[in-house]
C-alpha cells in the first residue's frame, strides 16, 4: 500500500470501513508516513454538479503530473442500508489512469456529510502517495460542515434556479468557503448567486490581508471555468501557507474527540449487557425517568462494572458540573 498498489490500497480502506481490528492497526502503522497530501473538499446543496466539478478537477491535477485520491461520500438508505454509490460513474475517464484512485463511501448514517471513516480513508491515500485529496461530500444543506475538518480547503458549490440558495445556506456551509463556484453558469440567474454571494461577503468580517473567498462561475459539464478554480487553488495554498496547519489542529482536535466519544460508548456496551440498556429507553420512552437521568444510571453502571479511573474520573467530572 506504501508503495502505491491500488488493489492495496483498496483493500486497506476497506479494512477501515469495516471497522476491522486491522484497519486500526495499519492506521497505527502509517500515521508517520503521513501528512504530505493536500486536502480539497468540496460541498454543497444535492444535484449542484459536485461529482463532474470533481471529475473536472482530477484533470487540471493530472495536467501538472499530480497524482489524485478522490473520496466521493454518498447517502445511506436509512431503510435498507444501502447507497447509490454513483461518483465512480461521473469519473469513470479516469478508471484506467494508475494515477488517480476512486473511492465511493457510504455515510452508514453519519452526519455532517461525511462518512465516519472519511478522516482514516484520506490517511490512507496519504500515506500512499497521493499528491491531493478531492473529498466531495453527500450534499446535505445547511449543517454539512463537518469538511472544514476534513480538509485544508473547502469549496462550496451553489447553482441558479433553486431559490434563495445563499439565505438557505447562510446559517451553515456559507461560512466555511474558502472558495465560492457557482455551477451550471450557464443557466438563468448565475449572476444574481454571484451579486448574492459577494452582498454576502461584504458583510462578513474579514480581517485584513486575510483570504477573501473568490466566487467563480463554472460550467463543469464542458469545463468552463475549472482551470480558473484550479488555479484558486494553487492561489489559497499560496496565500495561506499556514493556514493548512491550523486545520491540521481543528482536524486533529475533532478526530480525538470523535475517538474518545466512540470507545467510551463502546466500553459501555460491552459492560451494560442489551437488555438493560433497553430497560434505560422503555423508561425514558414511558416517562418514568428523564434522559438524563438515565444517562447517569447508565455511566455508572459502566463505572462500577469496569472500576475503570477514566470512567470514574468522567461521572465524577459529571456530578461536579451540576448535571
Amino acid at each position: 500500500m506504501l508503495e502505491g498498489d491500488l488493489r492495496s490500497v483498496a483493500r486497506a480502506i476497506s479494512l477501515i470501513e469495516d471497522c476491522a481490528p486491522e484497519g486500526e492497526a495499519l492506521v497505527r502503522r502509517i500515521y508517520g508516513r503521513t501528512g504530505r497530501a493536500y486536502l480539497v473538499g468540496v460541498t454543497g446543496p444535492p444535484g449542484v454538479g459536485k461529482s463532474t466539478l470533481v471529475d473536472r478537477l482530477i484533470g487540471e491535477a493530472r495536467k501538472s503530473g499530480q497524482t489524485v485520491g478522490v473520496i466521493g461520500i454518498d447517502p445511506t438508505s436509512p431503510f435498507t442500508g444501502g447507497a447509490v454509490l454513483g461518483d465512480r460513474v461521473r469519473m469513470s475517464r479516469h478508471s484506467q489512469d494508475p494515477g488517480v484512485f476512486i473511492r465511493s463511501m457510504a455515510t452508514r448514517g453519519h452526519l455532517g456529510g461525511l462518512a465516519c471513516a472519511t478522516s482514516d480513508a484520506a490517511l490512507v491515500l496519504d500515506a500512499s502517495g497521493r499528491d491531493i485529496i478531492l473529498i466531495e461530500t453527500v450534499g446535505v444543506g445547511q449543517d454539512e460542515v463537518d469538511i472544514v475538518r476534513a480538509a485544508d480547503l473547502s469549496v462550496v458549490t451553489l447553482v441558479p434556479g433553486a431559490g434563495d440558495e445563499v439565505q438557505a445556506l447562510k446559517a451553515g456551509i456559507m461560512e466555511i468557503a474558502d472558495i465560492f463556484v457557482v455551477n451550471k453558469a450557464d443557466r438563468e440567474g448565475a449572476d444574481g448567486v454571484v451579486s448574492s454571494i459577494i452582498s454576502s461577503l461584504a458583510l462578513a468580517e474579514i480581517p485584513e490581508g486575510a483570504w477573501r473567498p473568490p466566487v467563480l462561475k463554472t460550467v463543469a459539464t464542458e469545463g468552463r471555468g475549472v482551470a480558473e478554480l484550479w488555479a484558486a487553488v494553487g492561489a489559497f495554498r499560496r496565500h495561506s501557507p499556514d493556514a493548512g496547519m491550523k486545520r491540521q489542529v481543528i482536524r486533529q482536535e475533532s478526530r480525538l474527540r470523535e475517538l474518545l466519544a466512540q470507545r467510551y460508548v463502546e466500553q459501555v456496551d460491552r459492560v451494560v449487557p442489551p437488555e438493560e440498556f433497553q430497560q434505560f429507553v422503555t423508561d425514558v420512552a414511558e416517562r418514568r425517568v428523564d434522559p438524563y437521568s438515565a444517562v447517569e444510571a447508565i455511566m455508572s453502571r459502566a463505572a462500577r462494572a469496569l472500576r475503570g479511573p477514566v470512567l470514574n474520573a468522567a461521572v465524577d467530572h459529571g456530578a461536579g458540573e451540576g448535571r
